[in-house]
């Protein structure tokens, strides 16, 4: 017995697919499954039922299930114990980060270079994704970090946070157009075209939840994965943007006029990590760098 065979049969456990778990190991499929079988054929037992659409634990492989994850378990806490007494950073670390995270405002790439400098020896992943989609990677344990905008949904309590930003949501429409006051109220705007992040994204569930507390269902006309598209959609005349707040004179600058929303709605964009699992060194490290850098 392995304990990489271990890792591949939680990981299938996990995903109660094979395809699924070979393609999040990076293992062709045939070998992950003849793995899994040599590791039944040791064991003497079958551990997996394979009959349905979805693999499922016999059980036999139920009651094994918690032993393969302490032993995965303890031997990541020795190889992170003998890392901190050495003081050498290795390993891999896995980052997330929604569209427009690594701009200068950020500067989360700037944080990612330096560290990457510093620590050779880690090797960093860096993946471009809605904040529903990262969250949900969190939890599988497939990122370390990610940097996810809020939808006002509630968080597993294994997620811990810390806030980037916390800015008022606004309307933004052409600077020549005259149709609106200061402010628009919700119902208001859900009777024009929107032009707004898509589906996943921290400001699309903050918009939708609020518009479905209200009886609304927004229009969406455009959706774009970054604000400044949104921005220049909305200058352009193709509808009304949703996007995070803007001073009057960056907002003239743009081409755009900026409109409060009735009721006020806020975004939050948050660093996350899981708090349930052992975290390693090089992890720990970056998660500390980008909290100073990115949430001081």
């Amino acid at each position: 017995m392995e304990l990489r065979q271990l890792r591949y049969f939680v990981t299938v456990v996990e995903e109660a697919n094979f395809t699924r778990a070979a393609a999040r190991l990076h293992l062709a499929q045939p070998g992950l499954s003849a793995q899994i079988k040599q590791l039944e054929h040791e064991l003497g037992q079958q551990l997996l039922d394979r009959t349905g659409r979805s693999i499922t634990l016999t059980p036999v492989g139920a009651a094994v299930l918690p032993f393969a994850r302490a032993a995965l378990a303890a031997t990541e806490r020795i190889t992170h114990t003998v890392d901190e007494f050495t003081g050498l950073l290795r390993g891999h670390v896995r980052v997330g980060l929604i569209s427009g995270a690594a701009l200068d405002e950020f500067d989360a790439a700037g944080v990612l270079a330096a560290f990457h400098r510093d620590h050779p020896q880690v090797r960093i992943s860096l993946t471009e994704d809605t904040s529903d989609r990262m969250l949900s990677a969190l939890g599988r344990g497939e990122l370390d970090i990610a940097m996810i905008g809020l939808t006002g949904a509630d968080l597993d309590p294994a997620v811990a946070i810390e806030t980037v930003v916390d800015t008022a949501i606004v309307a933004a429409v052409a600077a020549d157009d005259e149709r609106f006051d200061d402010k628009i109220d919700l119902a208001e705007l859900c009777r024009h075209p929107l032009i707004c992040l898509p589906p996943g994204t921290g400001l699309r569930g903050v918009l939708e939840r609020a518009c479905a507390a209200a009886g609304l269902t927004p229009d969406i006309a455009f959706e774009a994965a970054a604000p400044p598209l949104l921005v220049r959609l909305a200058a352009h005349g193709l509808g009304i943007a949703v996007i995070p707040e803007l001073g009057p004179d960056e907002a003239a600058a743009l081409g755009i006029r900026v409109l409060g929303l009735d009721p006020a709605l806020r975004g939050r964009l948050v660093l996350a990590w899981r708090t349930d699992r052992p975290t390693s060194p090089a992890a720990k490290v970056l998660l500390g760098q980008l909290r100073i850098a990115l949430t001081s």
